[in-house]
């Protein structure tokens, strides 16, 4: 017997998920899912605050017309590099944890969101070490 056989089976399972509004995933019919709504973690705060920071000291490293722009351009893309690899890393661990939970739609817009910030992140380390391997001094 497969499980597609006991799909119009009553044999009192549904009597003990009746009246939960949020069944268990065992129970015919299948899960219902609970709304989502958008968690405020440390950190999605700590990425948000390094990102905007790493950014906002590009642009100022961007502005500064001296002998240190070329050593400030270099740090800061070596942050944004960093931040862009710890967000690659957050949207592997949400990739996993969606399809783990059976969100395929969510696990792919994640995988494709990780994936461009690991791009992002490689991007921002290879132009951190040519400036690095520019700079005279």
């Amino acid at each position: 017997m497969s499980w597609r056989d006991d799909v119009g089976r009553d044999d009192g399972v549904r009597a003990q998920y009746e009246g939960d509004p949020w069944r268990h995933a065992a129970a015919p019919g299948g899960p219902r899912s609970r709304p989502r709504r958008r968690l405020v973690t440390p950190t999605r705060v700590t990425l948000a605050i390094a990102l905007i920071g790493s950014v906002v000291y590009l642009g100022y490293a961007i502005t500064v017309r001296d002998t240190r722009q070329i050593p400030l351009l270099a740090s800061g893309a070596a942050v944004l590099g960093l931040v862009f690899g710890a967000l690659a890393l957050a949207g592997g661990v949400s990739t996993y944890r969606a399809g783990r939970d059976g969100r395929m739609g969510a696990a792919l817009g994640f995988a494709i969101a990780g994936g461009v910030a690991g791009l992002a992140a490689a991007g921002a380390i290879a132009f951190a070490l040519v400036l690095t391997l520019a700079y005279r001094p």
